[in-house]
């Protein structure tokens, strides 16, 4: 069974930066994908960002240019480095991992964007 623990959330001003860290319970190496995902308060989940394991990214256009998506398979670790924050930001953050028939959830951690 794969468990993913995020954790980085908290609170900050607009403005400022966070680093959210998704530790998965095992190696990341043969999933398809890893992403992060977001959901504001009373609306639906979004994707923040993803990668591919070959490398490839996406990310929605309200983040573009301000996260940045890593992963790191010798730690079995995905990352979303956050600069430039904004309230709207503001939403529980949950890591995702990609298999061919199922997907994975960590449990979210919240992140606050003051103005």
């Amino acid at each position: 069974q794969v468990q993913l623990v995020e954790s980085g959330g908290g609170l900050v001003q607009a403005g400022g930066s966070l680093r959210l860290s998704c530790a998965a319970s095992g190696t990341i190496f043969g999933f398809n994908a890893m992403g992060w995902y977001r959901q504001p308060p009373g609306k639906q989940r979004e994707l923040v960002a993803a990668k591919t394991s070959g490398g490839s990214t996406n990310y929605a256009d309200s983040v573009k240019g301000r996260f940045t998506i890593s992963r790191d398979n010798a730690k079995n670790t995905v990352y979303l480095q956050m600069n430039s924050l904004k309230p709207e930001d503001t939403a529980v953050y949950y890591c995702n991992a990609k298999a061919p028939y199922s997907d994975y959830w960590g449990q979210g951690t919240q992140v606050t964007v003051s103005s």
